[in-house]
């Protein structure tokens, strides 16, 4: 395919130095618009790994431009758990192009064939930073689904604000059925307006064995909130190495996460979410993180006020098609 003097052809095992080079260069712009991002991927040996992975991801395909024989962009894309239908996920390190309008020919050219094959349902992380490849994305009817966001790591003097009868407390294996229910706040809130998700809610049982299994993990720390003695909100603290959906230049070498954090619906308003944060923002900054990331839904309202007042601000914007 030809478009515009630019050749598009399949990605091949040879292009992974030439998508290296391009991905470098675009996530030194992002570094230099977010520098909490990882410098590492500045270096084309680890750009090049971030590809290969990609490369090698389950059912991974995609394409790339050509001008005058030099690389000019590339699209990759693989598939994820059949939760998201069949789908194809364009991770952190799936794309970059020297010029924003380039994806739109290379999501073109990839898109005819995940569509023939029945994926209709794509995803793209875009740094978040970058408006003019955001733009382009959009305007390839991609909206905004998910967002990746980043902060600093609070001061010394930080701490939780004392809130009238609210009490922030390492979790114990005595607050695991309260734990359980707030496991399912979540997941329960999600299919409510405006986010309208269709991911299913867990069994309750099968909920509080996986916590059973789960608690004594030393990679996890678990808080509770309570208020006049009744646990009503919960959070979960980690490295972000821990996290699965934070790959490629997504993942801050040194980052702390917050991993979780719901309140009971009935106990919303006396700022237990916020204090869970405080604590958790605490938490990394003790352990020597040197940043904190989370991500949630764009349509979780409760969730957008309250991280983003918390000072995190978007690193990755998840943008979503549904082809139907």
């Amino acid at each position: 395919m030809t478009s515009h003097r630019v050749l598009i052809r399949p990605f091949d095992a040879g292009d992974v130095d030439g998508a290296a080079a391009l991905l470098a260069e675009r996530h030194l712009r992002h570094r230099l618009a977010e520098p909490l991002m990882d410098p590492a991927f500045e270096r084309l040996d680890v750009a090049r790994a971030a590809i290969e992975e990609a490369l090698a991801a389950y059912r991974a395909s995609g394409v790339v431009a050509l001008r005058e024989g030099t690389m000019v962009g590339y699209l990759l894309g693989q598939e994820k758990s059949k939760t998201w239908g069949d789908n194809v996920w364009v991770e952190a390190a799936g794309h970059a192009a020297t010029e924003p309008a380039l994806v739109r020919e290379l999501y073109a050219a990839a898109a005819q064939a995940w569509v023939d094959e029945g994926r209709k349902n794509h995803h793209v992380l875009v740094p978040a930073s970058d408006s003019g490849l955001v733009d382009a994305w959009f305007s390839l009817d991609f909206g905004q689904q998910h967002v990746h966001a980043i902060r600093e790591i609070p001061g010394p003097t930080f701490g939780v604000v004392a809130r009238s009868e609210l009490v922030v407390r390492n979790a114990t294996r005595d607050d695991l059925d309260a734990l359980t229910d707030l496991e399912r706040v979540v997941p329960e809130h999600m299919p409510l307006s405006p986010v309208f998700s269709d991911i299913p809610i867990p069994d309750w049982q099968e909920t509080r064995n996986e916590l059973d299994g789960d608690f004594d993990n030393p990679d996890f720390t678990w808080f509770v909130a309570e208020h006049d003695g009744r646990v009503i909100g919960s959070g979960i603290a980690c490295a972000l190495t821990a996290s699965s959906s934070h790959l490629g230049p997504n993942r801050t070498s040194g980052a702390g996460f917050l991993g979780y954090a719901a309140v009971r619906p009935e106990a919303r308003g006396l700022g237990a979410g916020r204090a869970l944060g405080e604590t958790i923002l605490a938490w990394s900054r003790d352990r020597g993180f040197t940043s904190v990331v989370t991500d949630w839904r764009s349509t979780n309202l409760a969730a957008d006020r309250t991280w983003r007042a918390l000072g995190f601000r978007p690193a990755f914007r998840r943008l979503h098609r549904f082809i139907g």
